[in-house]
């Protein structure tokens, strides 16, 4: 379990985690899972400039996977690590080097050890898949964070859609 990715789909202006899924194994079927899960949950509008920075892994050069990215108007771009920037009003962080994974590589780092390592060894799939969404709702809903002025994601995120005077989007 240690050994496979858990792929997070995070919104690169309030770092928040907006899809997650873990696997057994690395096939297209569980990155479309954090996808779909991320779509669901910011429903991004066609021509907003959005950018889904992913990995170099056949899953997400997939047919599938590049067919769904352009049916929800998001453009793919191929870089070492993976994450999407952001589902949502577009930011200063939607378009830029697809080589920087620097945020993919930091949030993967801190489940890792966190998570996966601290906690293991687990017994079960089930474990690690429940381990994660305790994790992700903590790491969205109360770990500060200093680059979005030591505050958590989610509280970011309200601040960025009241500011826009989209009270429902920041709810």
């Amino acid at each position: 379990m240690a050994g496979r990715p858990s792929p997070f789909v995070i919104d690169a202006y309030a770092r928040k985690i907006v899809g997650w899924r873990v696997s057994t194994s690395a096939h297209a079927d569980f990155v479309l899972d954090a996808l779909e899960q991320a779509v669901h949950d910011r429903h991004p509008i066609k021509g907003m400039g959005l950018v889904h920075h992913s990995g170099r892994g056949s899953q997400y050069l997939s047919i599938r996977c590049t067919e769904r990215l352009a049916e929800a108007g998001i453009e793919p771009s191929v870089a070492s690590g993976a994450y999407a920037a952001p589902l949502g009003p577009r930011s200063p962080f939607a378009v830029g080097d697809s080589c920087d994974n620097a945020l993919a590589e930091t949030i993967n780092g801190l489940f890792k050890a966190e998570v996966i390592h601290r906690r293991g060894p687990w017994r079960s799939f089930e474990a690690v898949e429940y381990a994660t969404l305790e994790w992700g709702d903590w790491f969205n809903n109360r770990r500060l964070l200093e680059p979005i002025g030591n505050i958590p994601p989610a509280e970011a995120e309200a601040n960025f859609y009241a500011a826009l005077g989209l009270e429902a989007m920041a709810a």
